[in-house]
């Protein structure tokens, strides 16, 4: 016999999405304004890492637009149809972004093989100034997205791993310019552009690792299921089993859980659901747990 489920939560704070959403609006205007700058350097100078991070920036602005939309999402409340609101969508919107990093580093390699193979003259004196710039843009904007204490937000982590690709570029673009300038020695410059490719490459597999988890419905970061049912049962007066146990993430902030639990007899169901509701709070962080009692 099983009575009617249960379940309690901490509630899902929203107070962190304004500040957020603030932050990759900043920072898809430095980028946006800045593109177009480096687009008409790399044309002018004929290098390739200028071409390349301006192209990187072009996607990171249409996917800074996309991880603010999704904050923006993510305040409407829920509705009859979507009954966990729309948090979700900055996950798959860092997803998105994470799959477009690859299409990035690819584009930027196939480059870089056709410059290797036909080298092109490079004008380093622009070509230094143009990264320079980039660099003092790039670092203003990842200050921005990583200050607060909020670099856990995989959205904001998404969009700071962009900006730290066109960093990354813009010190590539800035090296190569000083070889070029020093040495007259273009090659450098698709040679520094592969190096940037791999860089993203590294960067986008842990944000689509992640973010895929998440949507995939996968238990939350250090929730072992037997390890977690054990301890429970162990610990716990008047708690014999516990069954049907799912775990998932709503977003990295709202983690949840389902069980059903069989007391021994006589044991008071409101203090030993109480008991697992307190011991799941504390030690994995969720506040939403519902619980089914089987009799």
């Amino acid at each position: 016999m099983q009575d009617h489920s249960d379940h309690g939560h901490a509630g899902h704070d929203h107070s962190h999405i304004p500040k957020n959403e603030t932050k990759i609006a900043i920072a898809a205007a430095l980028t946006g304004t800045f593109m177009l700058a480096e687009v008409a350097g790399g044309v002018i100078s004929g290098s390739l890492a200028l071409i390349a991070d301006a192209g990187h920036m072009l996607t990171d602005f249409a996917s800074l637009i996309l991880a603010w939309l999704g904050f923006r999402l993510a305040r409407r409340p829920a509705d009859s149809k979507r009954t966990y609101g729309f948090d979700r969508f900055s996950v798959l919107a860092a997803f998105v972004n994470g799959m477009s990093l690859f299409v990035i580093a690819a584009w930027i390699l196939w480059e870089a093989v056709q410059r290797l193979g036909h080298p092109q003259d490079v004008m380093g004196g622009v070509m230094l100034w143009v990264a320079l710039a980039g660099l003092a843009v790039n670092i203003v904007a990842i200050l921005v997205l990583t200050r607060g204490g909020e670099g856990e937000n995989l959205n904001v982590r998404a969009a700071a791993l962009h900006v730290m690709g066109d960093l990354l570029g813009s010190v590539a673009a800035l090296a190569a310019a000083i070889v070029i300038i020093w040495t007259g020695w273009t090659p450098i410059d698709p040679i520094l552009s592969v190096l940037v490719a791999f860089i993203i490459l590294r960067s986008a597999w842990s944000v689509v690792a992640q973010s895929g988890h998440i949507l995939l419905e996968g238990a939350p970061e250090g929730f072992d299921r037997r390890a977690v049912v054990k301890a429970l049962c162990d610990d716990i007066p008047g708690l014999r089993d516990i069954s049907h146990v799912h775990a998932w993430s709503v977003t990295q902030e709202r983690p949840m859980v389902t069980m059903t639990v069989t007391l021994e007899e006589g044991s008071d169901p409101a203090t030993v659901k109480a008991a697992i509701r307190e011991r799941l709070e504390k030690g994995h962080g969720i506040g939403h747990v519902t619980i089914e009692l089987d009799m």
